[in-house]
């Protein structure tokens, strides 16, 4: 009768991660990429990858984020815009939130509005439509 669609989920915590800001360090700017990223620093600026982002418990970033996936153990204030999105306990989101699938660990905080919708879809209406 009801048919459970199963959605892929990227496990960024085993998969290569090619940039990696340290615990300590303090970056001001924007940072856009394609591959995965990790902070465990503080960036001032808005965060933009294709591949995925790892916010790690000590992490802080001020400024939106645009991925396909991200994983939340540490501090965010700013939106987010995530096809996959996991909030750990650990995490913290201040901002609103777009994205397709949402985990939300028993723990964590979230501050915000939420749109759930499929992301590409939407995208593809609004070209469709110019």
């Amino acid at each position: 009768m009801f048919k459970k669609k199963e959605t892929k989920s990227l496990n960024l915590n085993q998969q290569e991660i090619s940039t990696l800001i340290g615990y300590g360090y303090e970056i001001t700017g924007e940072i856009n990429g394609t591959s995965i990223i990790r902070i465990d620093g503080k960036v001032t600026g808005n965060v933009t990858t294709e591949g995925g982002l790892i916010l790690g418990d000590k992490g802080v970033i001020i400024g939106n984020i645009k991925t396909k996936s991200a994983i939340i153990y540490g501090t965010v204030t700013g939106n987010v815009q995530a096809m996959q999105l996991e909030i750990k306990k650990t995490g913290v989101v201040n901002g609103d939130i777009k994205t397709e699938t949402l985990e939300i660990e028993l723990g964590a905080q979230y501050n915000g509005k939420l749109e759930m919708k499929q992301l590409i879809k939407a995208e593809e209406k609004a070209l469709k439509a110019v």
